[in-house]
């Protein structure tokens, strides 16, 4: 339902704040079970992402805000993607400072020089395969010399 997914957009993602949970791609299912209990289905962007409890958290807070009991269910299969992420937030993430992969791609070659979120250009260098969180590597523009966190694909 157009209106639940509209209540889960309000709830930004805890370690990348200018993204919600619904443009991030972790939300793939909502629905109403009853008048007052829905049924919301989440998948984590990394198998072992911490966030995810901080995220069941918030739909069960801002529905109940509302007189609706969320049940909130975790589905690893099939696993999450970048694809997954909405057009809208990948300018979102380049205008924070990280990188998204492009659609389609199939593994995380991180070896490959990524674009920099900042200047735009590929010089750039990685400098370790985990960022500032287990789903994202840490690169460095080897122009403008700023660093970067790269989104990995799964």
């Amino acid at each position: 339902m157009e209106a639940l997914f509209e209540i889960l957009k309000q709830i930004p993602d805890p370690e990348i704040p200018v993204i919600n949970i619904v443009e991030l791609g972790i939300v793939r299912e909502a629905k109403m079970m009853s008048e007052n209990e829905a049924e919301i289905t989440i998948t984590p962007t990394y198998s072992a992402c911490p966030a995810m409890f901080n995220i069941e958290e918030d739909i069960i807070k801002i529905f109940a805000e509302k007189g609706i009991k969320a049940k909130v269910i975790t589905k690893i299969s099939p696993i999450w993607t970048t694809d997954w992420i909405t057009d809208e937030a990948r300018e979102k993430l380049r205008a924070y400072g990280i990188t998204p992969p492009e659609k389609g791609a199939d593994k995380d070659h991180l070896d490959i020089p990524k674009k920099c979120p900042r200047c735009g250009f590929e010089n750039t260098t990685q400098i370790s395969r985990f960022g500032s969180t287990l789903c994202k590597a840490s690169y460095q523009c080897n122009d403008c010399l700023e660093p970067f966190d790269y989104f990995k694909c799964h």
